[in-house]
Order: structure tokens, then C-alpha cells, then sequence
């Protein structure tokens, strides 16, 4: 080889070693899972959910509930939904209004068809042609968020060690990264766990702090930021490509969510299925799903099969992490 081929080759070495090192910056900018990191941000305090009680736009009086969705460098997404938040109020068969909200000098503005507003100080002012109504910033929290093990059962990850799962990496706030898989396999069983999703107010879709809870390592149940969004089958609680949850419980990002799942695995007669499997959702204390039959493995994992199967839990190109996994045999 000679000299002039050999430091081409160290350069190429060289830039290749600097482009990953830039990405990896970016990567660590654009999604960030520590909330005092993300505090700094002056977005952060903005946006989530709002609540209130006033006269409606058909002259009613009756809640009013706004999810404020960041979208970067002062920018938002804004859901109004007449009758509250999901899962106290409002529900599919209500309105949901969208609109806009950018901050500028320490104000936001609101913007939607038929209102107009200012958030200011963790308050929202909205004014439509009949009235005004005042809506406070509020922090919901799950019911069964910190729940502990009940006697019996089997606990999967505490915050002290990794060791029920295969490729597991406990960060220093004693929770776990995504990209794991339990070591031992189960049949039926009811299962609790919480998760936090990252701070990426730039991201959209799919690409917005994706992780996925794998049930028998073959049916997905969504991890995703959808904070404000329809929830659809690919969306935070769907079921991917079978069913949309029947209501969007997402809570704002690094917000700690709980999904509790009653599952039955599928039941198999000489080597063929005689049974599918079904389960019971709650996220956020909230029935998503309930007593849904899973007619076929979703793409991603594995094939169906009869138990004991494994837990999986995504790593989809973000930082989601778990905390406080435990789950109590069925069978």
C-alpha cells in the first residue's frame, strides 16, 4: 500500500469517527430523558394539559380540556376538547378542536377556529364569541403508579440490577433502557409496568420516542409519544395493526405512565392454535382495551407459539425507559 493511499484512508477514518461523534450529539440533544434537563428548555413548562370550567360555545356550562403539544423553538400544537381530558371528560364522542400556539417575549398565544388565548404563568386564558374561560396547567398522575407486588409475585426489574433480562442496562436513576428481553418465559399472567417517554418536541411520528411492550414476544402493545394525538393502532396503547386504543391516555413526555395487562396466552392442541390469546389493558388506570382477542402475532418479533414465551421491550431508535415490573402467573 502506498503512502498516499494509506492517509487517504486514515482521513476517511478520521471524518467517519467525527461524523458519528456529531451524531451522537444530535441524538443526545434531540431526544432527552432527564426532566431536569429538559426543564431548561422554556417549551417544557408549557406545554401538557390544561383544565377548566366555563360557558361553552353552544351557551352550556361544562369542562373544558386542552392538551398543548411542543413542536420546538416556541412552536405547539393545541387540542381543545370540550367535556375535559381523556379518560375524565372527554372521550371520542366529544369535540376536539385543533389549533396553534407560539411563545414570544415570555406570552403564548393561542390560535383556534372560533377561540383565542394566552398562556401565561402554568394558566390558560381562552375566549370564544360567548365567554371567556380560565384553565389551570394540571400534572395528572396514574392511579397505580408505584403500585407494589402483590405477595406471589414474580418481579422483573426493581431498579437495582438488570438481571431478569437479557442485554439490560440500568441507568443511574435506577431505570431501565429499552432494547430488553426477559429470560424467563410465562403463560398467562397479570402484568404491571411504568415507563417515561423522552423529550423530543422536534420529532414527529414514529420517530417521537418509540419503544414497544412485546406480550408473549409476539403481540406489540405501542410505546410512543402520541401526547394529543387521535391514538391510532401505531400510537401510544394501540394495539400495531390490530386495534386502536379506545382513548388516547398518553401523558405528556417524561411523565412516568403505567400500563396494567391482564393476558391470556393462546392455547395450543398437538402444535395448532385452538385458542387465541386475549388481553385486558389499562394505561394510565384507563381500560384501553378490553378482553381483545389477538387473532395473529403483530410484525417485529417472533411467530406466535405456545408458552412460556418471553417479555420483550423495543428499543425503536430512542431512549424509552421502564421502571417497576412485576407480574403474578395466571397459570
Amino acid at each position: 500500500m502506498n503512502r498516499q493511499l494509506c492517509w487517504v484512508m486514515v482521513v476517511a477514518l478520521i471524518a467517519s469517527a467525527n461524523l458519528l461523534a456529531q451524531a451522537e450529539e444530535r441524538r443526545a440533544r434531540d431526544e432527552i430523558i432527564d426532566p431536569a434537563v429538559a426543564a431548561q428548555d422554556p417549551d417544557f413548562a408549557i406545554q401538557g394539559e390544561y383544565l377548566g370550567e366555563g360557558v361553552l360555545p353552544d351557551g352550556s356550562q361544562g369542562k373544558l380540556g386542552v392538551q398543548v403539544v411542543a413542536r420546538g423553538d416556541g412552536k405547539f400544537e393545541v387540542f381543545i376538547l370540550v367535556g375535559g381530558l381523556p379518560g375524565e371528560g372527554w372521550d371520542r364522542n366529544h369535540p376536539r378542536l385543533p389549533g396553534k400556539a407560539t411563545r414570544e417575549d415570555g406570552k403564548t398565544s393561542v390560535q383556534a377556529e372560533g377561540w383565542q388565548g394566552v398562556i401565561e404563568n402554568g394558566e390558560m386564558t381562552l375566549k370564544h364569541e360567548k365567554g371567556e374561560i380560565k384553565l389551570k396547567r394540571v400534572e395528572r398522575k396514574s392511579p397505580t403508579l408505584d403500585q407494589k407486588p402483590p405477595e406471589g409475585a414474580v418481579v422483573l426489574f426493581d431498579g437495582k440490577n438488570t438481571d431478569a433480562f437479557d442485554n439490560g442496562t440500568l441507568l443511574p436513576d435506577g431505570s431501565l433502557l429499552s432494547g430488553v428481553t426477559t429470560k424467563q418465559g410465562f403463560g398467562s399472567y397479570k402484568l404491571h409496568l411504568e415507563f417515561r417517554l423522552s423529550w423530543m418536541p422536534r420529532a414527529l411520528g414514529q420517530a417521537r420516542s418509540n419503544s414497544g411492550m412485546y406480550l408473549h414476544d409476539c403481540y406489540e402493545v405501542q410505546v410512543l409519544d402520541s401526547f394529543g394525538l387521535t391514538g391510532e393502532d401505531n400510537e401510544c396503547g394501540g394495539i400495531y395493526k390490530v386495534k386502536s386504543p379506545d382513548v388516547n391516555m398518553c401523558l405528556p413526555p417524561l411523565v412516568w405512565q403505567t400500563y396494567d395487562v391482564e393476558f391470556t396466552a393462546p392455547k395450543y392442541e398437538n402444535g395448532q392454535k385452538v385458542a387465541n390469546a386475549r388481553l385486558t389493558l389499562r394505561h394510565n388506570g384507563v381500560v384501553i382495551h378490553d378482553n381483545l382477542e389477538l387473532p395473529t402475532a403483530t410484525p417485529g418479533r417472533q411467530a406466535e407459539g405456545p408458552a412460556p414465551r418471553p417479555i420483550h421491550l423495543q428499543a425503536h431508535g430512542n431512549r424509552v425507559v421502564y421502571r417497576n415490573i412485576w407480574l403474578v402467573p395466571k397459570d
